[in-house]
């Protein structure tokens, strides 16, 4: 875990880029709770997450109640993997594993990215 001191930081070509996959919809309230506690986790592992699940799913954005506002946003999420600035797709399970997320795996495991499968509540899973 890195410590981030007051007015300091990691240089940006230091922070390893992550697609970061946790659980959105069911009980939206706590699993944008524990999004946002593993968005910190990651930063605090010096990377640079994209959790674009919490990003494109904000009011007057995309609704996710939509079927296809809900795929285009997941194909969007996916379109960070392409291109080689992702280095791996890190995947936090302690409240399960949603097909969302599954396709998430299946997508970086395509490109031949790594897949890291984590947990808050006591590192890798």
């Amino acid at each position: 875990m890195t410590t981030i001191l007051p007015h300091q930081t990691i240089p940006p070509h230091a922070m390893r880029r992550v697609v970061l996959e946790s659980p959105f919809a069911g009980d939206i309230t706590a699993n944008v709770d524990y999004a946002r506690a593993c968005i910190r986790d990651s930063l605090l592992r010096g990377e640079a997450p994209i959790a674009s699940h919490l990003l494109y799913t904000q009011p007057g954005i995309l609704n996710d109640d939509d079927r296809s506002e809900r795929a285009h946003g997941i194909n969007a999420g996916h379109a960070w993997m392409y291109g080689g600035g992702v280095q791996a797709v890190v995947v936090y399970v302690d409240r399960g594993v949603s097909t969302g997320m599954e396709a998430g795996i299946r997508a970086a495991e395509f490109l031949g990215l790594p897949v890291e499968r984590r947990s808050l509540n006591g590192g890798a899973a």
